[in-house]
């Protein structure tokens, strides 16, 4: 028995030799999350969701033949669930577009427990990034650190905190995978562009919190990621300096004050690579210029292909669009253009995307409507000789419109009404009465419709 507590002591003895590992060392991720964590919040949304009264696909059925659905809708109530951070005292949070976008009710909840009912300022759907506020009430509110997204490097730490699927502050740690990377929307209308990709675990929830750096800094607003069916642990984050743009017309007018280049372009095929001789495969192939515009001030020609915005490289007409309008008007950027064969550099000074309309248009056909801006026709690749009212939003989609849309005529039971502006659609639209019926000719995407409908009233 001796021998046997021997040994035990022995061994015990053994054991306490072995000393802890680094026993003063702290992670310097702690640190940054106890100091960050407090300013990364939990974003609740109730929001109002158009559903049939009866079967969807009957709905469908109905929609497509017929333009209109014969039983109409129900709104039902549906929450959602996302993050954001705060970056102001006076309690503006940033977050994404996608997140508070239609939002009835929003609740703000902080680390400490602490709700607060916030209100929308402003946000931009393209570029997915929104600002709320909450009212502080005197409290001193934690606030986060713009860092400057140019100046990161692959490789390095970045740090996630979010709300993933609910789990209330979860922290996921990662590098910074790529830069400058460009993937298609979920709705597949253009692209997010000059993303940041990250290893660190992002997921539904995580929408609109903070992709920060080593130091604590916002270097990205966590917005997307691949399917888990498909890969794992490829997230994406748009850059803060991207942000930090439009963050002061956010706030004063609500909306994002973006730039536009000025050109009207198309997508390079084959067919076109050969009969035009061109020397690169992708890019952005400009059709026109528009007179006075920027392009045509910094000597963009038509027969130019742009391969590249900065450090953006450009393969095709969205992604261009997409990639100037990350950019504020009078933006100074560096455009690289294939043209007959050389690679040229061109130095341009951004103009202003929208204008004020000069008049209102009236509510009418369920779509927000408004004059074409030379932004509007550098988006949707619209011809200077097309006139009409561009729709800029659907309320009721019983018309069979669509965002970009540009409505040239309005036939009411046989009579004619050209439309040439919001003046015009304007007295056209006071002429309609309930029952009346309406055929609308329509420019969309290069190709001229009509469609047909009996009115049935806002």
């Amino acid at each position: 028995m001796k021998k046997y507590l021997g040994i035990l002591f022995v061994f015990i003895m053994a054991l306490s030799s072995f000393a802890i590992l680094n026993p003063d060392y702290m992670s310097p991720v702690v640190t940054v999350v106890k100091h960050c964590a407090p300013a990364v919040v939990r974003i609740e949304v109730t929001r109002l969701e158009k559903v049939p009264f009866y079967d969807p696909f009957a709905d469908e059925f109905f929609k497509k033949f017929f333009g209109e659905t014969p039983w109409g809708y129900q709104q039902r109530e549906v929450k959602a669930l996302g993050s954001g951070f705060i970056f102001d005292k006076e309690g503006y949070i940033l977050t994404n577009n996608h997140v508070v976008k239609d939002a009835k009710d929003i609740t703000v909840t902080m680390l400490d427990g602490s709700t607060y009912k916030a209100e929308f300022v402003g946000g931009d759907e393209e570029l997915d990034i929104a600002i709320v506020k909450i009212n502080p009430q005197g409290k001193d509110l934690p606030t986060l650190e713009l860092g400057d997204s140019d100046k990161i490097e692959i490789g390095e730490w970045a740090i996630a905190i979010g709300n993933p699927l609910g789990f209330k502050h979860t922290v996921t740690l990662g590098v910074v995978s790529a830069l400058h990377r460009k993937i298609p929307k979920p709705d597949s209308q253009g692209y997010y562009t000059n993303l940041i990709q990250t290893d660190a675990a992002i997921n539904p929830g995580n929408s609109g919190g903070p992709l920060l750096n080593i130091h604590g800094q916002v270097i990205g607003i966590n917005t997307a990621i691949i399917a888990p069916s498909e890969a794992m642990n490829i997230g994406f984050a748009i850059p803060i300096n991207t942000t930090k743009r439009f963050i002061e017309s956010l706030i004063k007018t609500g909306k994002a004050e973006k730039a536009y280049l000025g050109v009207r372009i198309t997508d390079i095929t084959s067919d076109l690579k050969k009969a035009l001789g061109l020397k690169v495969d992708k890019g952005a192939l400009v059709t026109e210029v528009i007179k006075g515009s920027s392009a045509d001030k910094a000597g963009i020609k038509e027969g130019d292909v742009i391969i590249k915005v900065d450090h953006q490289e450009i393969s095709s007409a969205g992604e261009l669009v997409s990639a100037i309008h990350t950019y504020t008007p009078g933006s100074k950027v560096t455009i690289y253009i294939s043209r007959k064969g050389k690679v040229i550099e061109v130095e341009v000074v951004l103009g202003q995307y929208s204008e004020e309309a000069q008049n209102v248009a009236k509510e009418f056909l369920g779509v927000g409507v408004d004059d074409i801006t030379g932004g509007d026709r550098e988006t949707f690749s619209i011809p200077t000789y097309i006139k009409g009212v561009i729709v800029k939003e659907v309320r009721k989609d019983y018309a069979g419109l669509r965002v970009g849309d540009v409505i040239m005529k309005i036939v009411v039971n046989g009579k004619e009404y050209v439309i040439t502006s919001v003046n015009d659609w304007n007295k056209a639209a006071s002429a309609v009465k309930k029952g009346d019926y309406i055929a609308l000719y329509v420019y969309r995407k290069g190709a001229k419709v009509f469609l047909a409908f009996p009115y049935m009233g806002e």
